[in-house]
This record gives structure tokens, C-alpha cells and sequence, in this order.
């Protein structure tokens, strides 16, 4: 099992390659949850992500034979990229396994670090096995994302720089996958202090450890749906769930929704931009998933950046609407003139923002003397939301919100 002694060894390596990245008291996040919150910001990490960290070591380990036949591995985008450069660096070549539907902004930075990327399966565990299916035909050497003694040693100098960082530090949230992240950096913190608390965080449409936890083995899902796609693994791995059970205090989940709040507000309040997955330890923490003490010392790892724009549009639409910034609804009103100018002086007079209006009258789901409307509404929150609906119901407005 992975020591204590494996994630000191990998520091120097690992600083050849990877920044020490900061940790940054946040006034916000404290003021909001009554915690003191650190937030461990990852995601200003060289690739934009972690996986730098746990690639460099392990890659720094190949024998000279295993670097000449080059390496391959699988990955949704972020070890992707870390492999791609740590190998790069050392003049080791690498292909990369990604899943179809990988993020494209992903791809093309890992073919950038000079990976020669394939594009196979319709999520990480199918590219595993086209990687490994590569593995075999061309003796190349596996790198996994997760299940990897040196990955996790890489990965668990984290933790390292949380202690040096923050030796006060008494609980750190950390997002998982496969494991091979929290697995480090847990033997990390507790090799420095038993009595750190180390809190697991899933996306409930990806949680094989909370449910593995729970039934005492590992269990595969038939499959993942997430935005949190850099964690969305069907299955833990075999060695990291082991240190799991040993040294992880607690696992908790956070919904997409939840997902999408932490995100949008991270980016409005800290103006810092995290991916899915390095967003959901802060929204653990602002959601109160785990009980937590006034004034409790608390770093959320924050451990990666690399968000598809495409995707970054819907998460931060999701993350308004959940927190009554954007309503979209549909009504009906009378096909005569002034109906929408009345309409418009409701909504006027209770202050929200019209983005967008969409007024039909050939709507076959509509009595022929009438007109749908579809509104974009730009609101002030929930108690806004509710007053608006509320003045449109006494009006008579029969609404139904689309969104």
C-alpha cells in the first residue's frame, strides 16, 4: 500500500515539472458557510490541472527500456494533458486514449504537449480498454489515471503543500474519481497528523465510492452522467479504494445543479474559473455536506480549470437558474392589441430584465383567438422569482416556467 515515505520520495521529482500552486484564504467563502475556508487552488496548476503531478512521477520511474517503447494511457482530458507533457519533457514518446466525446478544447491541448491522441469509447472506461488493447500490441507501458502507487505519490504532494502551506489545517475536501488523487493526498496528511480529516467528494451521477463504501466492496456503475466530467469514472480502483477505507474520513456527493452553483459562483465572487470536477469540493463545503464548526479550518481542493467553453455556457446558465438569476417561462394571452404591453408593464413593474421574447400566434397548442409567449428573464434571485410569478398569477396569467 502506498506510504507516507512514497509521497516525500516523489516531491523532488514531482517539483522538476509541476508549480507549487497557492492557497488562498477566501473572505467570501468563509463569510457564507462560518467556516475559515483556504481555497487550494489546483487548477493554476501547469496543464491546468493535477495529473501533472502524479505523470511526472511515475513517468520519472520508467526503466531506460520503458521509455524507448513509449508509454500510453486513457483519460478524459486532464491526465491526458500530464502525461502528454511529462512525457514529452523527458523525450518519451506517448499516446493517448480519450473517450469519443471528450472535450475538444482537451484534445487539443494534449496534442499540443506532444500526445498523439485516439479518440475510442464512449467514456474513460471504454478508452481504458482500447489503451490497454495498445499496451499489448506495441509493448508500450500503461500509465494509469488512478490505480498507480507513483500516480498517487505524485498526486499526494498536495497535500504536502496544504501542511507546509497551513500546518493549522483541519479538514481538506477532496473531489474523486478513480481515488488516486484523495488516496495521496490523505497518506499525505495523515503521515503529517492523524487528526486532519479527509473529506471525499462525488457527483451523484458518478458515485461508485460513496455506493462501494456503503456495500463494503468495490461496485462498477453501469454508467456515469456528470458535468464533472474529469471525475466521471464508473468504477474506484482496486488499490486506491483500499486506502480509501484506511485513511478517508468521509464521502459525501453533490448533485450537477449543486455543481453548477459552486462553479458560477467561484467565477463571480473569486473570479477564478474551475472545471466540474474542480468545483465539487466547494460546493460540498457550500452546500454543508458534512457537519462542520464555527470557524473549522477547511481547504477545498480545487484541482482543475480545463472547462470546454461550450460546456462553461450551460453550467453557468444552470448555476443562475438555480440561484433565481434567470427565469424562462410560457404563458398565454389574448390575441388582441395591448395584451403584450400589459404583459411588459408586469413585468416592468417588478423589475426584471427581458432578455428575449418569443410571441406565436400559430401555436397549435393554443385556442386560435390567443398567442403563447415564451420570456428570458433576468431576475434578482429566489424571493424575486417568487414575487414576479406571484404578481402574474394575481393577474390572472396562467405561467409555467420553462426553466
Amino acid at each position: 500500500m502506498l506510504s507516507f515515505e512514497d509521497v516525500l520520495a516523489a516531491q523532488d521529482r514531482v517539483s522538476q515539472t509541476a508549480r507549487h500552486t497557492p492557497l488562498d484564504y477566501s473572505h467570501t467563502f468563509s463569510s457564507m458557510t462560518g467556516a475559515d475556508v483556504h481555497l487550494k487552488l489546483e487548477l493554476f496548476q501547469r496543464t491546468g490541472s493535477f495529473k501533472i503531478r502524479g505523470a511526472t512521477n511515475r513517468i520519472a520511474t520508467l526503466s531506460t527500456e520503458e521509455r524507448e517503447n513509449g508509454v500510453v494511457t486513457a483519460s478524459a482530458g486532464n491526465h491526458a494533458q500530464g502525461v502528454a507533457l511529462a512525457a514529452t519533457r523527458i523525450g518519451v514518446d506517448s499516446k493517448i486514449v480519450m473517450p469519443e466525446h471528450a472535450p475538444v478544447s482537451k484534445v487539443k491541448a494534449t496534442r499540443s504537449y506532444g500526445g498523439e491522441v485516439v479518440l475510442s469509447g464512449r467514456d474513460y472506461d471504454a478508452a481504458a480498454e482500447r489503451a490497454h488493447e495498445i499496451e499489448r500490441e506495441e509493448g508500450r507501458t500503461y500509465i494509469h489515471a488512478f490505480d498507480d502507487e507513483q500516480v498517487m505519490a505524485g498526486q499526494g504532494t498536495i497535500g504536502l503543500e496544504i501542511y507546509d502551506d497551513l500546518p493549522e489545517v483541519e479538514t481538506v475536501v477532496v473531489p474523486i474519481g478513480g481515488g488516486g488523487l484523495i488516496s495521496g493526498i490523505a497518506t499525505a496528511l495523515k503521515g503529517k497528523n492523524e487528526d486532519i480529516r479527509v473529506v471525499g467528494v462525488q457527483a451523484e451521477g458518478a458515485s461508485s465510492v460513496a455506493e462501494s463504501l456503503r456495500k463494503g466492496r468495490r461496485i462498477e456503475r453501469n454508467s456515469v452522467e456528470t458535468i464533472a466530467d474529469g471525475i466521471a469514472t464508473r468504477t474506484v480502483g482496486e488499490r486506491t479504494f483500499e486506502i480509501i477505507q484506511e485513511r478517508v474520513d468521509e464521502v459525501v456527493t453533490v448533485t450537477d445543479p449543486e455543481i453548477a452553483v459552486a462553479l458560477t459562483t467561484l467565477l463571480e465572487r473569486s473570479k477564478t474559473l474551475a472545471e466540474g470536477a474542480g468545483a465539487v469540493a466547494l460546493a460540498a463545503v457550500l452546500e454543508g455536506k458534512f457537519d462542520c464548526d464555527e470557524g473549522e479550518t477547511v481547504v477545498p481542493a480545487l484541482c482543475g480549470g480545463n472547462i470546454d467553453l461550450n460546456m462553461l455556457t450551460n453550467v453557468v446558465m444552470r448555476g443562475l437558474v438555480e440561484t433565481g438569476r434567470y427565469l424562462k417561462l410560457r404563458t398565454v394571452l389574448k390575441d388582441r392589441p395591448g395584451a403584450l404591453e400589459e404583459l411588459v408593464g408586469i413585468l416592468s413593474a417588478q423589475r426584471a430584465n427581458i432578455y428575449a421574447i418569443e410571441h406565436d400566434r400559430t401555436s397549435r397548442d393554443v385556442a386560435m383567438n390567443d398567442a403563447e409567449v415564451e420570456l428570458d428573464l433576468e431576475t434578482r434571485g429566489p424571493e424575486h422569482v417568487e414575487a414576479l410569478l406571484s404578481a402574474l398569477r394575481e393577474r390572472g396569467y396562467e405561467v409555467d416556467v420553462l426553466v
